[in-house]
């Protein structure tokens, strides 16, 4: 059973951004502050939250209850209307794995972020740590990077 009214989770809901997030932005600024130079938002299949084309890299952040980040405290299906989200989730999570084959085929080197690993009581520590990862991730040779912190 919900505790808000319909219209209200119909309003909570229209109001999540899909780009732009905070967890995006620090990402980015980070990522900027360490000379690192990037496209936002372009026309590009899969829509990466960050691309890097110097590097052939592409950057998706993650929600970890919009992706489905199993085992994760952020991602727990609601107890109302719960087919509704399990079915969300799982088109979701499919989606994901469909775009990231796609980018891998064609030549992309991938970089998953969870948002777990920036958020929560050492989001300044974690968001260090996670900037520094994203670094030498770059600089390797590495196809593939997921950063998740618990």
């Amino acid at each position: 059973m919900d505790i808000v009214k319909k219209e209200k989770r119909s309003e909570m809901m229209s109001g999540i951004r899909s780009k732009n997030t905070k967890p995006e932005l620090l990402i980015r600024k980070g990522l900027f502050k360490l000379g690192y130079r990037y496209k936002i938002n372009a026309n590009m299949f899969g829509k990466p939250d960050i691309i890097l084309k110097k590097y052939n890299a592409v950057i998706f952040i993650h929600g970890c209850f919009w992706h489905g980040h199993m085992g994760c405290k952020n991602f727990k299906i609601p107890k109302s209307n719960t087919q509704f989200w399990v079915e969300k989730i799982d088109k979701n999570r499919k989606r994901d794995g469909e775009v990231l084959n796609c980018l891998h085929a064609s030549g992309w080197r991938i970089c998953i972020i969870w948002e777990c690993a920036i958020r929560g009581k050492n989001q300044l520590l974690n968001l260090d740590k996670t900037i520094n990862e994203i670094s030498k991730w770059l600089k390797s040779k590495s196809i593939w990077k997921e950063i998740t912190y618990e």
